[in-house]
């Protein structure tokens, strides 16, 4: 059941079809009400969501959450269709080991997954910033580099507070983005990076972030790579249940008529991101949301239909 902490009303605008290109919607903080959460996605616009890997521990997970949720897409209630994406992220690096490499590799082959990731670099924190961990970040972040060139397959990439370092692995591995697809997942560089990784053939990740204004160096990077490529540049994204919408969030919330103070983000939420990324850059929802429908296909490597 939906409680008043799970529900922060929409903006007031149409709904329009969706993809949520980031959740971790099977996190344990949605075993009360998933189902219903995902039915208020779907009824909110989504129809596509993916389940993004962090660590190893939890690949069964991710397509557990997939085969019940793709079970309840078949019933008179629906809820957007799951994609598993399967990766060991840079953050949890202490905890991946090279046998979890082999799996990765072993469980790629097996079920293909529809990308990898999330991976990449992240030195957030001083112990991340020590070379150790930058050297074993590095490697991991190269292997499944690797197994994206092999499998044929576009990446996520997490990079925080490493944007340089990244580029430049990027620029001189045989992993080609115009060709693959991928996306710069929860995008957090400045203009300069983000007009990098979209030469690279990167799509910007945009979040929940982008609804706070005073995100301002997140608000000119999009706005710079947006001048630069035009909106064929971005996605958009929730990362449930972390980025949540600033109109949701306690102490804000009321900005919107009805809303609960929620303690976390959900796929229904994705409606926000549309609608601040709308007035952020002076476009039509009608016309951004069929736009990011496609660059969505494009990075994930998908036919999708835009529903009519």
């Amino acid at each position: 059941m939906l409680t008043a902490d799970t529900i922060c009303p929409p903006p007031q605008m149409p709904m329009y079809p969706l993809i949520d290109t980031h959740t971790h919607f099977d996190d344990a903080s949605f075993v009360p009400d998933r189902p219903e959460q995902a039915q208020l996605a779907w009824a909110r616009g989504v129809r596509h969501l993916l389940l993004v890997g962090y660590v190893n521990e939890h690949i069964a997970r991710l397509y557990q959450v997939q085969k019940e949720l793709n079970q309840l897409a078949t019933t008179a209630d629906p809820v957007p269709k799951a994609h598993v994406a399967l990766g060991l992220h840079p953050f949890y690096i202490d905890q991946h080991t090279e046998a979890h490499l082999e799996a990765l590799a072993a469980q790629i082959k097996t079920t293909r997954p529809i990308a990898i990731g999330e991976i990449g670099l992240d030195t957030f924190t001083t112990d991340m910033k020590a070379p150790d961990m930058v050297a074993k970040q590095t490697r991991f972040f190269h292997a499944q580099l690797d197994m994206a060139v092999q499998y044929q397959l576009p990446v996520l990439l997490h990079i925080r507070k490493a944007h340089a370092q990244a580029l430049a692995i990027l620029k001189k591995h045989a992993y080609n983005a115009h060709e693959l697809g991928g996306i710069a997942h929860s995008f957090s560089g400045g203009e300069q990076e983000a007009k990098a990784f979209v030469k690279l053939g990167f799509k910007l990740g945009v979040t929940g972030q982008i609804t706070n204004p005073n995100a301002k160096k997140l608000r000119r990077a999009i706005k710079a790579a947006v001048q630069e490529y035009g909106i064929a540049c971005l996605v958009i994204e929730t990362d449930c249940p972390d980025m949540l919408p600033v109109m949701c969030q306690p102490n804000h919330n009321e900005t919107v008529e009805g809303a609960a103070a929620m303690t976390r983000n959900t796929p229904a939420n994705l409606t926000w991101v549309l609608n601040a990324l709308s007035e952020l850059l002076n476009c039509a929802a009608t016309d951004l949301a069929p736009q990011l429908w496609h660059n969505s296909c494009y990075a994930l490597q998908c036919d999708w239909a835009y529903p009519a």
